[in-house]
């Protein structure tokens, strides 16, 4: 399997001229058949607002997004997979973890358990009914299973260290720091789930990628990583050790995640090039910066006095970091001065070569059974 590149971006199409007598495509794939329908032309095919019929997977003009989706199938795992043995040893321990780390895993494990299901909802009720490719939607389909996995992965954490369910499970409701992120986010997918919402203008075409970027850039792009950079920090000092294992299969198919949602963006530039005023990157920018300060003070949240080799600052540092990184990757100009990354062993997280002794743990190359080499 290849190595994942941040800096991916889709093979430049050209630019969709469509036929003038091509009609308008049903959006939802369950309209009424048209009896009298061409087959489809590869050049009717597009990101929104196609003319092709969104049923015919064939011919594919996005190979990019059926190569992700073959990636995350490969990329299979459940958490039942990993044993919680010792996480339940240390978190039981009176002095297995100190009270600064029961904070950061207990606020880390609040905010991932309701923000998967936001992320779900986003992709089942919003973005497939509006992204109008086949071979998108089939990722789609992919990475609405995969948020499940991750959401019955905090139910696995939780019931296994025999936390309080409903403490952890309604923080993004009681906890500041997370309510804000959650609410920020739920604000631009609000119209987009209205069932009497259409693309097909500037206006609205503009709110879909507001949507993507927020979904994709932010809350998956962006947010995630601190919550990453926590519990991997730890899994280094050999503490918690089952959910670091776990958080690494997450962030793994983050990673897909997020080259997807900009895959995505960056296709939807060069077919629909006269949403990208310099107003509207403007406008993401500012979004990038904002999301960033929410992050910074999340992270002061969780991390109040910090811990070994982590604190608040430095996951601010890192947010900056990342948001320049994101901005690059949309064709964005920076929104902060340039920043070093002060978490350089996170990339290891994310090398999918890496390897790990069998009889120690699961293949750090988590695949399914038929793709695996035994060589």
């Amino acid at each position: 399997m290849t190595m994942l590149d941040w800096s991916d971006t889709p093979s430049a199409a050209p630019v969709r001229t469509p036929r003038a007598d091509a009609p308008a495509a049903d959006a939802t794939g369950l309209g009424a058949i048209d009896r009298t329908g061409g087959r489809v032309s590869i050049d009717d095919k597009a990101m929104i607002n196609c003319r092709a019929d969104v049923n015919q997977l064939l011919p594919m003009k996005y190979r990019w997004a059926w190569e992700k989706y073959l990636a995350g199938c490969n990329n299979h795992w459940m958490p039942t997979e990993v044993s919680m043995q010792a996480d339940i040893a240390l978190w039981k321990s009176r002095d297995g973890l100190t009270e600064d780390e029961r904070r950061a895993v207990k606020r880390n494990l609040g905010f991932f358990a309701a923000s998967e299901s936001l992320v779900a909802n986003n992709i089942v009720l919003a973005i497939y009914r509006h992204l109008t490719n086949p071979e998108c939607r089939q990722y789609l389909l992919r990475q609405a299973f995969e948020e499940a996995v991750h959401t019955h992965t905090f139910q696995y954490v939780v019931d296994s260290l025999g936390l309080d369910e409903g403490e952890l499970f309604n923080m993004y409701r009681e906890v500041p720091s997370i309510t804000d992120k959650a609410a920020w986010a739920l604000d631009y997918t609000r119209n987009l789930s209205d069932p009497s919402f259409r693309t097909g203008t500037p206006a609205a075409d503009q709110a879909f990628l507001r949507d993507l970027v927020a979904f994709y850039v932010v809350f998956e792009g962006m947010w995630f990583y601190t919550g990453f950079a926590q519990i991997l920090s730890l899994g280094r000092r050999n503490k918690m050790v089952g959910i670091a294992e776990q958080y690494q299969y997450i962030l793994r198919d983050e990673s897909i995640h997020l080259n997807f949602g900009i895959d995505v963006i960056n296709q939807i530039k060069i077919e629909n090039p006269h949403l990208w005023t310099g107003e509207f990157q403007q406008e993401l920018r500012g979004m990038l910066a904002e999301a960033a300060e929410l992050e910074a003070a999340y992270g002061r949240d969780t991390m109040p006095r910090g811990f070994l080799g982590l604190n608040a600052a430095l996951c601010g540092q890192y947010m900056h970091f990342i948001a320049n990184r994101r901005c690059a990757q949309l064709g964005l100009a920076p929104v902060f001065a340039e920043t070093e990354n002060p978490f350089p062993w996170m990339s290891e997280a994310m090398d999918l070569k890496k390897e790990k002794n069998f009889f120690e743990t699961r293949v750090i190359e988590y695949q399914n059974g038929g793709a695996l080499s035994w060589d």
